[in-house]
């Protein structure tokens, strides 16, 4: 039993360390550089930029709303497996590759990780047709489905990449049929 616990407080704690990444970035752009220093993926840039990406925002407002989205639904994917989790980041981060190649524009923030853990979370149910996950990929559903508009250009708002959440959440997909194949 208490190593039960001993996991499940470590679950709870994997986003949570992890968004100590962005968040001490962001302490230390906002003091030391007055919101100057990013670290975005760069069309011609380094490729180092897709890993550092997800962990540099624009600001205190855009770091809290990702957090917010990116807690809960890091714990819903850890909640079915640590493999899992990392499946999505992995999934995320190759996805992203060629936006880096090829799209005009960079960008930057946890919105394409977050998009990720959601396309993972909606499929999951549907590729492995139980009644646990498919009830799980309905409650993402139905809490936050409206986000799914803007995926689309038409509905991001000027200055959102939509294509980085377009490519996050195709990344939670892939991870979605590689861990439903594997788990078959």
């Amino acid at each position: 039993m208490r190593q039960l616990i001993r996991e499940f407080r470590g679950t709870l704690l994997i986003p949570l360390v992890i968004l100590a990444i962005p968040w001490g970035q962001e302490a230390i752009d906002q003091v030391l550089f007055a919101g100057r220093w990013n670290l975005p993926m760069q069309p011609g840039g380094s490729l180092l930029g897709v890993f550092t990406a997800p962990f540099s925002h624009a600001g205190w407002g855009h770091l809290l709303g990702n957090s917010l989205m990116f807690i809960p639904l890091s714990w819903l994917v850890l909640f079915k497996s640590r493999k899992d989790y990392l499946a999505v980041w992995i999934g995320v981060l190759a996805m992203a590759i060629p936006v880096w190649l090829w799209w005009p524009r960079g960008g930057h923030g946890l919105s394409g990780v977050v998009y990720g853990l959601l396309g993972y979370l909606l499929c999951i149910g549907w590729l492995e047709k139980r009644v646990s996950t498919i009830a799980l990929s309905l409650l993402v559903l139905v809490t936050y489905g409206g986000i799914l508009p803007s995926l689309l250009p038409i509905f991001s708002p000027v200055g959102v990449s939509w294509i980085g959440h377009a490519s996050g959440f195709a990344g939670g997909v892939l991870a979605a049929y590689a861990m439903a194949r594997e788990s078959t």
